[in-house]
């Protein structure tokens, strides 16, 4: 009965090991995403009427169920677009996204469809995940590749339709690009 206990504590003792593994790599990628749209803020030109006054917050939105577990505020907390700071908020319906300038949406293809449909054509950098969100319509999703590395897809139609105008900069570090870009 003792070795069975043991080696039962064992493969509990290895699965755990294994979850927390997992987590940290979630956790890491997260913070890459993180650090990855504080710089999509950067290469990104909003409508001047979008922004209004020059001190005036860039607002970064997520819908739904937040991935980033506090890593978005750590990343963006006192940084600045050019004169302007960076704003944070959790929102957990699209129709609340109205003051936002970028959006995260996390999620399976029924949320994305229905939050992109709400923002159809708004002056909102949309960001997601999976190889499909950008062909779904986003703007921006993320996607990760053989060795674990955060890459990105950019649609410059869904940005064109939108009136952003993304960095030449940015398209250069894109995995690929969908639609047509100068």
């Amino acid at each position: 009965m003792r070795a069975a206990t043991r080696l039962a504590m064992l493969g509990l003792g290895a699965l755990l090991s294994m979850a927390a593994l997992g987590e940290t790599q979630q956790t890491e990628e997260y913070r890459v995403k993180a650090a990855f749209l504080y710089h999509f803020t950067q290469l990104v030109e909003w409508p001047a009427e979008v922004l209004g006054d020059e001190k005036k917050a860039i607002t970064l939105c997520t819908i739904g169920k937040d991935p980033f577990g506090g890593a978005l505020e750590v990343t963006m907390q006192g940084k600045l677009i050019g004169t302007r700071p960076l704003a944070i908020r959790h929102l957990k319906q699209p129709d609340e996204a109205p003051g936002c300038q970028a959006v995260f949406i996390p999620g399976d293809r029924k949320e994305v469809v229905q939050t992109l449909a709400a923002l159809k054509d708004s002056p909102v950098l949309t960001v997601g995940e999976g190889e499909d969100f950008a062909k779904q319509g986003g703007m921006i999703g993320f996607s990760m590749d053989n060795d674990n590395k955060v890459r990105f897809v950019i649609n410059m139609d869904a940005a064109a339709r939108a009136r952003l105008k993304i960095s030449s900069r940015l398209l250069a570090l894109a995995r690929s690009v969908i639609g047509s870009h100068p």
